[in-house]
């Protein structure tokens, strides 16, 4: 079955009393995108996240956010007492020696390179840290994976109605094709019965003949009509079929659209052209609606 690339996930945990918080957002996108946002004292995980989301995700625009919530001071941020000292030693030198009186900020201090640093985990923790961040990102992605797979059931169906409704347009256009023919050939023996009466001719059936085998020729659909149908029928068994669809569904699509512009180009009929106004306005529809499909 099809999934949609919109979806949503949250998970939660709690490490050393802090408390993490995943959030997951997909959108669609043709290729896979990743954007993931970590706090400082995890960004070492940057790289495992990556890999467990292209697991899980083929296609889609992935936001990855990990925010950390009732964080001590001692967990967030860590001094370098030993570069704070080297900075306040050389303020105090300058203003020893320039002669002034002249207090010096800490506060302003610590927004020098080096002063404050983010607190980094042993590895004990960094461990435990980890295990715990992907195994609440796997919940995450699960629940992201069954919103898609809701919509994608959602989308199947707007899919097969569709489809549903090319079908029976394909129906008319096949019974009108068939009287086309046989209409032209009658108008144009009219017109031209209309055209040698005051000569008092008549056109030669052969010649006529001809002439209805020519536009036979040129206004035959039954081709498109055939591949039109085919091209149903394959994109039925791939929105049926497992997997990533989204792609070779978009592609059957452009092709169905291709069919219906040479039938509408062939067809010299009004109520013809009638259906393949509303074939191409339902193709249409799916073509928008497959963008969605992963």
């Amino acid at each position: 079955m099809i999934n949609s690339m919109t979806g949503y996930g949250e998970s939660q945990c709690e490490i050393n009393s802090v408390s993490y918080t995943v959030e997951i957002k997909t959108v669609n996108n043709r290729y896979f995108k990743s954007s993931i946002r970590l706090p400082e004292t995890a960004a070492f995980l940057e790289e495992d996240i990556e890999k467990l989301l292209r697991k899980n995700f083929l296609r889609g625009t992935v936001t990855y956010s990990l925010r950390p919530k009732d964080v001590s001071v001692n967990v967030l941020f860590d001094i370098d007492e030993k570069a704070l000292q080297a900075y306040m030693e050389k303020l105090s030198r300058v203003v020893s020696s320039a002669g002034i009186k002249c207090p010096i900020d800490i506060g302003g201090l610590l927004t020098l390179p080096g002063v404050v640093q983010p607190m980094l985990p042993d590895e004990e923790t960094a461990e435990q840290i980890k295990k715990a961040i992907l195994s609440i990102t796997q919940e995450a992605i699960d629940g992201v994976k069954q919103m898609r797979a809701t919509e994608g059931g959602a989308l199947a169906a707007d899919l097969e109605s569709h489809c549903e409704a090319i079908k029976c347009d394909l129906v008319d256009i096949r019974a009108r094709s068939e009287t086309v023919l046989q209409q032209y050939r009658q108008r144009l023996q009219k017109r031209v019965d209309e055209l040698l009466a005051d000569a008092k001719l008549k056109l030669d059936e052969d010649v006529l003949a001809r002439e209805v085998a020519v536009f036979a020729e040129r206004s035959d659909i039954s081709e498109e009509l055939a591949r039109l149908e085919s091209h149903l029928e394959q994109f039925a068994e791939t929105r049926r079929a497992d997997g990533q669809a989204g792609r070779r569904l978009d592609f059957i699509s452009q092709e169905m659209l291709r069919e219906a512009n040479t039938i509408a180009s062939k067809a010299l009929n009004c109520e013809i052209s009638r259906c393949v106004i509303d074939i191409k306005c339902h193709v249409d529809r799916i073509k928008e609606q497959v963008q969605n499909i992963e």
